[in-house]
């Protein structure tokens, strides 16, 4: 796959996953007062957003053929792990967006933001550890 291709595609699974992140948050600040369910949301649809981008990645980006529960189950695990630090970016971006805007859309642009960066330092943590092997 050429870069331009591999930026395309990566940029645009990327977007689909923030859409759902946010969607899922959006659906969870819903239910009453937004502020005891800040954390929930963000737990919620930082999962979401998690399950979207590794399916879409482990198919038409690192195109892993492997298979079954338990290759999944692994794979997962370490994509979630590399997620780590990568959350803790996402995640300090928003929240500091929401306390100095105090708006959805204060929050929702620290969290596209966060969420770029992130994405950028996974992918590179993707390649290097959770699907190495296919290189």
């Amino acid at each position: 796959m050429s870069l331009g291709t591999l930026v395309l595609r990566y940029g645009f699974f990327a977007v689909l996953a923030t859409l759902a992140n946010l969607g899922t948050q959006r659906l969870v600040l819903l239910g009453g007062d937004e502020a005891r369910l800040f954390l929930p949301a963000l737990a919620i649809g930082t999962l979401v957003g998690l399950v979207v981008k590794y399916l879409l990645d482990k198919r038409w980006i690192f195109f892993d053929p492997a298979a079954g529960l338990g290759a999944h189950g692994r794979k997962f695990s370490l994509y979630t792990l590399m997620g780590v630090a990568t959350t803790a970016i996402f995640w300090g971006t928003e929240t500091l967006f929401w306390w100095i805007g105090g708006t959805h859309a204060a929050r929702e642009t620290g969290a596209v933001l966060g969420l770029a960066v992130g994405y950028v330092v996974k992918y590179n943590l993707d390649k290097q550890y959770v699907f190495r092997q296919l290189e």
